[in-house]
């Protein structure tokens, strides 16, 4: 045993020495997206003194963005031929699966329900339509289906195991009767994860006995998008598989690290969004075109015919219209994280951007190791944010979010094929237990609606915050007082809770806006403008990637002035599947070994030798399970490992679990690092 595991009086379990000697395939932190970006290397600190200065370090990684976006736009043929592929598969009577896990399967829902399925909707209603309807068929909207790994149970929390399984992937594309001549969209951050893996290959299997023409159809159906040089996934010999296939288009968006190390449902989700958004957009305009006249393409929002290179130009006009809002996000921010502080809780109301607010809030909970949505049986609020859009009920609201039934796993197909051909112990196990909150039964956990039942549940009390989210032409329903917008701003108002209102405009509508919601506001409540000069914007892409944007770098600053994170490192993630494991491992490693590092721990304990990778993930496995016995909530597991380790060095002598929760209750982290590394401060005080 190690000398730290001596001083700890802790034996590795069997579960970690697994981890560290079988699961190398899952120590991802050598991954570009798992590392720290150098531009917001102390943001935690900066966020302390000065927010703004924090939310626009936050905001320039956005850069990044911009940056490969031009690359591509130099030679986007990969994404043309991915937009070719799906005007073929609409007029020849396909399906288009957009297939993805975690922040990407969030990704996936969004095309299917806030981009593809809106849209059509919107040209049913159009006059155009007679002309359309024998071309692409009645049953448009349901061509292209986006899906995640667990279905939509998933999207409210991620369900343990099932991510580090290919069996998922091709079970979900079996169920969805995904065959040859369908378009397939996998989408991953990192490149290695297994359920979007198992999908793109279970879909290259329809191919049959690869030969030249079959390998040619094949790549022009099937696509795999990811955000890590090829070079560094090769290592992995599950992303291997995909990358050294010359029968699948591989699409690469590396931009580099995150604005958070790991968090890729910022910069990297939002690279991936944007440009599968803006593919499906050059398809529907490939599709219309050819039969509408330009006054009926400009009246379904689009403008002078376009193509990819000017599509993806929109991107750099998008992310400045963010980073302008800095100043007013800021109040934005102070107020959200004010209201935490105080223990009270936050509102979110949406009708167009209800996907996109949904899942910024969803993601807080496994990024920063907080309650996720509370279900309907809750007897008392624990998350701290809820999102509610205007629907009667709970069914209703399922059905405004997804723009179709709720739809789950079927145990009776699932659980034979878990218990049957998943071999290794633990993840069996896991995807079985995930298994029994998968099914089509959970719709009825989840209430998200705007109702009198939600009301007397779940109503704003002194000192919530209520948010409202407009898009567009939804601003002027605020002119009507039976709208759910005013209700929903007299309701905040009549019982003390302070309001903060997100516009999505034109820039020539600000003046327009500032005299419709003056009346209506309180000296205390906060106007966030986000405002874009829009030639066009058919589908919603542009305005919902600048919410998007707009809203990670606001909660992901909430979280860091919260101390949930330090630097920029989420210490706070929930380490829930083999992946996040790791990630965890690597944090418990580098924050310790930077302290050892250090003079000052020097000169007061002599050199001391860096911990290791198998001693941190003994800890942090540990750890985990004192978590989960003790049932404490959102008490971190990185911290209390970090806390553990450095005490029994600095004491050479052994500290448990309870002793190091008092020292993390009565210090809290970012303090307790900054005593033991006032580097940290120096640094961030010279940024």
């Amino acid at each position: 045993m190690s000398h730290l595991l001596d001083l700890l009086r802790l034996k590795p379990s069997p579960l970690s020495i697994d981890y560290v000697n079988h699961k190398q395939q899952f120590h991802l932190y050598s991954l570009l997206t798992e590392q720290r970006h150098p531009k917001t290397w102390n943001l935690s600190f900066v966020l302390q003194s000065d927010i703004e200065a924090g939310l626009r370090m936050l905001l320039s990684v956005d850069q990044d963005i911009s940056g490969k976006i031009s690359h591509l736009a130099q030679d986007p043929v990969q994404l043309e031929q991915a937009a070719e592929a799906i005007v073929r598969a609409v007029l020849g009577g396909h399906k288009i699966y957009v297939y993805g896990c975690g922040a990407t399967g969030r990704l996936a829902k969004q095309m299917e329900s806030t981009f593809w399925r809106p849209f059509w909707g919107k040209v049913k209603q159009h006059p155009a339509w007679e002309k359309l309807r024998s071309r692409v068929g009645e049953n448009i909207e349901g061509a292209l289906i986006g899906e995640m790994t667990g279905a939509d149970r998933a999207l409210v929390s991620s369900l343990e195991g099932f991510e580090d399984l290919q069996l998922i992937g091709r079970l979900q594309l079996q169920d969805h009767g995904i065959r040859r001549g369908d378009v397939v969209i996998c989408v991953t951050e990192g490149g290695e994860t297994s359920s979007v893996i198992g999908t793109i290959l279970a879909a290259l299997d329809q191919y049959g006995p690869m030969n030249e023409k079959a390998a040619r159809e094949a790549r022009n159906n099937l696509y795999f998008i990811c955000n890590n040089p090829v070079a560094v996934l090769l290592p992995f010999a599950r992303s291997a598989s995909v990358l050294n296939n010359q029968a699948i288009t591989h699409i690469n968006l590396t931009t580099g690290p995150q604005g958070i190390t790991g968090s890729t449902r910022m910069q990297a989700t939002t690279i991936e969004t944007f440009v599968v958004g803006a593919i499906l957009e050059e398809a529907l305009e490939r599709i219309l075109a050819d039969c509408l006249t330009p006054d009926e393409m400009r009246s379904l929002g689009f403008g002078a015919r376009s193509d990819m290179k000017t599509r993806l130009a929109d991107f750099e006009a998008t992310r400045q219209a963010v980073e302008g809002a800095a100043k007013d996000i800021t109040r934005f921010t102070d107020l959200e994280a004010c209201t935490y502080r105080h223990n009270r809780f936050s509102t979110y109301l949406a009708k167009q951007a209800l996907i996109t607010v949904f899942i910024d809030g969803t993601e807080r909970s496994p990024t920063f190791r907080l309650y996720p949505l509370d279900k309907v049986d809750e007897p008392l609020r624990r998350c701290w944010v809820q999102v509610w859009t205007e629907a009667a009920d709970l069914s209703a609201a399922w059905r405004h979010f997804l723009g179709r039934p709720f739809r789950g796993l079927d145990p009776s197909r699932y659980q034979p094929a878990f218990a049957d051909q998943v071999e290794d112990p633990y993840l069996r196990e896991a995807a079985l237990r995930s298994l029994k909150s998968a099914g089509n039964d959970q719709e009825f956990c989840y209430d998200f609606s705007f109702s009198q039942s939600n009301l007397t549940r779940r109503g704003p009390a002194l000192g919530d915050l209520g948010v409202l989210v407009l898009v567009g032409e939804e601003i002027h329903l605020l002119r009507d007082p039976d709208s759910c917008f005013r209700r929903f701003i007299e309701l905040f108002h009549a019982r003390g809770a302070a309001l903060a209102l997100l516009t999505v405009s034109g820039v020539g509508e600000l003046e327009t806006i500032h005299k419709i919601i003056s009346p209506l506001s309180a000296a205390h409540d906060v106007w966030v403008p986000l405002a874009m000069d829009l030639l066009a914007d058919p589908i919603s892409l542009r305005r919902q990637i600048a919410l998007k944007m707009l809203l990670n770098a606001h909660s992901t600053a909430i979280m860091a002035l919260l101390d949930r994170v330090i630097g920029n490192t989420m210490t706070s993630v929930s380490p829930s599947n083999l992946k996040l494991i790791g990630r965890a491992t690597y944090l418990v490693l580098s924050h310790i070994n930077d302290i050892l590092s250090k003079p000052e721990w020097s000169a007061a304990h002599g050199v001391t030798e860096p911990i290791t990778f198998a001693e941190a993930n003994a800890v942090l496995i540990d750890a985990i399970d004192f978590v989960k016995d003790q049932e404490i909530g959102q008490t971190a597991e990185v911290a209390l490992s970090i806390i553990r380790i450095v005490e029994a060095l600095d004491r050479q002598g052994p500290i448990g679990w309870q002793e190091a929760q008092q020292v993390l209750a009565s210090e809290g982290l970012a303090a307790y690092l900054v005593r033991h590394n006032p580097s940290l401060i120096r640094l961030s005080q010279e940024n």
